[in-house]
């Protein structure tokens, strides 16, 4: 594998799991974060294991860093063969509702960094896939942005909705792009890691039944280009809309 793949907040949890089985089948990781001292221990072990790794801080709600990193990769590698867009938040976390149902900060921070993000990082970045000669974006869902599932959950299960909204806003976009850029050879999808030990909430990595390594063994097949575009998927295969 010779690729050129770039994870959003790759330097831990499942997006530093992802860079590490990419870079592990020699693919070069652009990982990036929103602190050089993150970056720095990730790339410290990354390059332990014999990755070609690059380390870049990012912001990928600003629109300006995004398009200053998109700079940088172009001046390096002239294109981009994947695009993993993993960062997100859930802001419910840190800003817990006192009506009980969605501070407004919480909606801004999820949404800002799980959609908006995204969308900054696809259109920006799309000139470097397209000189690719056989790009893939992976976009990082869950189940709990599936519509389907939203429907068949108890309440006491949906918790976060600005989160799950924001994820089936990101399915949403995984549709539409498939859709747009189909034609061109540029395969999009929506994966889910499933309920993985991170510190992604406060109950991860107590509660949670898989690794962040076995969370990124889908987001691995799919920027590897082994699932079809325009498809939501977990570990055990296809997810619902």
């Amino acid at each position: 594998m010779t690729d050129i793949v770039l994870i959003t907040g790759g330097s831990r949890g499942i997006g530093f799991e992802t860079a590490s089985a990419l870079g592990l089948l020699g693919a070069t990781v652009i990982i990036t974060g929103r602190t050089a001292a993150t970056l720095a221990a990730a790339t410290e072990e990354l390059e332990r294991r014999g990755i070609r790794v690059e380390p870049e801080v990012l912001d990928v709600t600003s629109p300006e860093s995004v398009r200053h990193l998109m700079e940088r990769v172009r001046s390096r590698h002239d294109r981009l063969d994947v695009l993993v867009n993993n960062a997100g938040v859930a802001g419910e976390w840190t800003h817990p509702s006192a009506t009980g149902f969605v501070h407004s900060d919480a909606a801004r921070i999820t949404i800002d960094t799980n959609v908006l993000g995204v969308l900054y990082m696809i259109e920006t970045f799309l000139p470097l896939l397209r000189a690719s000669s056989d790009a893939r974006i992976v976009n990082v869902s869950s189940f709990m942005g599936s519509l389907a599932l939203q429907s068949a959950a108890a309440p006491e299960n949906l918790v976060v909705p600005a989160y799950q909204a924001s994820k089936a806003a990101l399915n949403s976009i995984t549709i539409t792009l498939d859709k747009a850029l189909g034609a061109s050879g540029i395969r999009a999808v929506s994966v889910d890691p499933g309920f993985v030990q991170t510190d992604f909430s406060p109950i991860n990595r107590d509660q949670a039944p898989l690794t962040a390594a076995q969370g990124a063994e889908p987001i691995v097949r799919a920027a590897a280009g082994q699932l079809t575009g325009g498809t939501f998927v977990g570990r055990e295969g296809a997810l619902p809309w």
